[in-house]
């Protein structure tokens, strides 16, 4: 059986003969009934390639958690303390406050001669 062929021409040049024509032969890639080709022959994988891919995945995916890890412990060490100096400044407020509402008690209350 005799295989198409395609004739790949420059315009009108290959008329003239000022350019030769080239012939391109059809592609005749033959697939059983039902097959589909998903991928290129060359990324193809091997199972261990596909083991060594996802132990690769799944270090990269823990080394990141523990350093998400590392990052949120630090920010709540810094949130914490934070609150703590927070509550030392509100206790001390607190205490003045008290200390002043016992002067204006004792200056306000009427006095028993």
């Amino acid at each position: 059986m005799q295989k198409p062929v395609m004739a790949v021409t420059g315009d009108e040049t290959a008329a003239t003969g000022d350019m030769p024509t080239y012939q391109i032969p059809a592609p005749t890639t033959a697939l059983p009934q039902g097959v589909v080709m998903a991928a290129s022959p060359g990324s193809l994988h091997s199972p261990q390639q596909l083991a060594e891919e996802a132990t690769r995945k799944r270090e990269l995916r823990l080394m990141k958690n523990r350093e998400a890890a590392k990052e949120c412990r630090r920010r709540k060490k810094e949130y914490v303390k934070c609150l703590e100096s927070r509550v030392a400044v509100l206790e001390v407020q607190n205490k003045k406050l008290i200390e002043e509402l016992e002067t204006l008690k004792d200056i306000c209350s009427p006095k028993a001669d």
